[in-house]
């Protein structure tokens, strides 16, 4: 397997372990204060990481430019939808819709940088997609309410499905994809001149932080801030050190060789290697789809690394 395709796979487990600890803090930290709290996090194990490594020199003018952008779309724009979309369409629903960050980076990579992939590698990305959506498409039916009778066994009423995803859900979700392929297409030259990925991740996180920590000064913002209390930070500087820290520092150390449409797929293949950490969770196990789905994913990085 390429060095690049080992990194964006493990970018993926660490952003799925990160969605882990997020998802315990849902409806207990507001938004803005998550990404606040999440992205400063971040921002100072970076930086220190940079520091250590001497990632610093490796940064030029222009990379440095790069690299802002690639922060506004990855960031500070796919932070805030992705974590509005979890709030408001769920988590399942989210991670499918970010599942579309492979064909937008693909487009992007073969309009913006001329990017192609073989034949092989191409039917490898549709069976990574197939089987990220197979594994987290279905959507559930509530238990069927049971019906008691007065001489006989009860029998239980349809079972009626669940509510439709909103359309606010929906846009959330695409954005955040869209977001997403931006920010690796905007990374890539900076990180194919030689950039450090901790580098590369202290710049993008550091101006995030600028901006959320900005909006502060907006009176609404402010109003929804709750206090500060330590088991909750502590959940969210976790999920910072293997999200935005280790996860998105290892896709930018993809980025640096891999082909741009190639690292987004399986970079997105989250909602997949999620699988085992929530059987191991909640102690059940996923459904046999979710497993299907999972065994075409890596049928997909199968094809895709040994090309």
């Amino acid at each position: 397997m390429f060095v690049s395709e080992a990194f964006a796979i493990g970018s993926a487990t660490c952003i799925a372990l990160s969605s882990m600890f997020i998802n315990e803090l849902n409806g207990r930290v507001p938004l803005m204060q998550l990404a606040r709290w999440q992205l400063t996090a971040a921002f100072a194990m970076t930086a220190m990481a940079a520091t250590i490594a001497g990632g610093w020199a490796t940064l030029g003018a222009w990379q440095l430019g790069s690299l802002l952008a690639s922060s506004v779309f990855g960031i500070v724009i796919a932070s805030t939808t992705y974590f509005a979309a979890i709030y408001t369409a769920g988590p399942r629903v989210t991670a499918l819709l970010f599942s579309l960050a492979s064909p937008f980076a693909l487009v992007l990579g073969y309009v913006a940088l001329g990017e192609t992939i073989d034949l092989r590698q191409g039917f490898g990305v549709v069976l990574i997609l197939c089987g990220t959506v197979i594994a987290i498409g279905f959507r559930r039916r509530r238990p069927a309410p049971m019906i008691p009778l007065a001489d006989g066994e009860p029998i239980a009423e349809p079972a009626p499905s669940t509510p439709p995803v909103s359309k606010l859900g929906i846009t959330l979700g695409v954005v955040t994809a869209l977001g997403q392929a931006l920010g690796s297409l905007t990374a890539r030259p900076a990180m194919a001149a030689g950039v450090e990925p901790f580098t590369a991740m202290a710049v993008r996180s550091g101006l995030a932080v600028i901006c959320f920590w900005a909006l502060l000064s907006l009176p609404r913002v402010r109003a929804q801030a709750n206090g500060f209390r330590a088991r909750d930070f502590g959940l969210a500087a976790t999920a910072a050190f293997f999200g935005t820290a280790l996860g998105m520092s290892l896709l930018m150390a993809a980025l640096k060789t891999g082909n741009v449409g190639i690292v987004s797929t399986l970079s997105s293949m989250t909602p997949v290697v999620i699988l085992p950490m929530v059987w191991l969770r909640s102690g059940q196990m996923p459904r046999a789809h979710a497993w299907g789905g999972a065994a075409l994913a890596i049928a997909g990085t199968a094809l895709i690394s040994l090309s």
